[in-house]
């Protein structure tokens, strides 16, 4: 698989973050089918498994790791750390709480989350990956990129022993980012692309069906393959999807969504603790609307007028 832009993959971190907002913000059934909960660990599993593939591929193109740690920092942690400090200071929170965010470990034991911020535990996951992957690749070049697979696959069977189907500690969770990682892998070798390209084209959303079903309540032992069915769907889905799938996530509004969509998950929780999310049932739900349009235009300048010009400025530092 050559490097450069993959265009579906937009449409995937799109649907993620649709998922993610609607699990955690709309009505999406009785609540006794789980759909909610469905919708928000699939699309985690979805966003994960994106991010798994694309660290992974961009390390295979280049294993500079100062390069690579130095696009993540400037990509990820101002937005995190602005999030941060002001739900710090709305909270009142102690030192050590603040520390443990702004170091990305406040999803480890004893979790140290702070009310409106309770979701950034998946950008601590993110952040000790990039560590992790970082120290591979500098210790052992591309080759330790190798290491993933069976990584993954003790993390899994660390999370069957342990029976956490869903977890926010990293060591029972971060199957989902080596299980995108291990397709990139895979990705890139000639034998398994032409296997991939003679699957069917219908299986991706076969596949995308599968995650939400193996994500939900319900699913019991299903949700152990949950990971590696993410990593599945986004990984068929490059080289054997139907038209209609690759027109649709690759059109203009999913490239919006996708671009915005870091901001949109830092942004969508935080208005919820506030008086957007406030009230009973219906008061609450008659406020989404207005949530979600916050959300949106938060979202929309902070990747453009905050965002954008400090990845611009991390890859101006990195020229030579």
């Amino acid at each position: 698989m050559a490097s450069g832009r993959i265009d579906i993959l937009d449409g995937w971190r799109a649907a993620s973050i649709l998922f993610v907002l609607a699990g955690h913000l709309l009505p999406m059934g009785p609540h006794g089918w789980g759909i909610n909960s469905s919708l928000t660990v699939g699309g985690m599993a979805l966003f994960f498994a994106l991010s798994g593939f694309l660290i992974t591929r961009f390390l295979l193109d280049r294993a500079d790791v100062a390069e690579f740690l130095r696009r993540r920092l400037f990509r990820i942690v101002p937005l995190a750390w602005a999030a941060m400090l002001l739900l710090a200071l709305a909270n009142g929170a102690g030192a050590g709480t603040i520390a443990a965010n702004l170091l990305f470990v406040a999803n480890l034991p004893p979790p140290r989350l702070m009310p409106g911020g309770a979701h950034l535990w998946s950008l601590c996951v993110e952040a000790q990956f990039y560590i992790c992957v970082a120290l591979l690749v500098a210790l052992g070049g591309r080759r330790a990129l190798w290491l993933l697979p069976p990584l993954c696959i003790a993390v899994t069977i660390g999370r069957i022993a342990a029976g956490a189907e869903e977890s926010i500690v990293t060591w029972l969770r971060i199957d989902d980012i080596l299980a995108g990682g291990t397709m990139a892998l895979l990705c890139g070798r000639p034998g398994a692309a032409a296997a991939l390209r003679r699957l069917p084209q219908w299986l991706p959303l076969f596949l995308l069906v599968l995650v939400l079903v193996v994500a939900g309540q319900r699913a019991g032992w299903l949700n152990y393959l949950r990971s590696y069915v993410a990593a599945a769907a986004i990984g068929v889905s490059i080289f054997s999807a139907p038209d209609a799938m690759r027109r649709l996530f690759s059109s203009r509004p999913a490239v919006y969504v996708a671009t915005i969509s870091y901001a949109l998950y830092i942004f969508h929780l935080m208005f919820d603790a506030t008086w957007l999310g406030s009230g009973d049932r219906l008061v609450k739900y008659a406020k989404r609307p207005l949530l979600l349009a916050a959300t949106f235009a938060a979202a929309h300048i902070s990747t453009f007028h905050f965002e954008r010009p400090l990845i611009a400025l991390g890859k101006r530092l990195g020229r030579p």
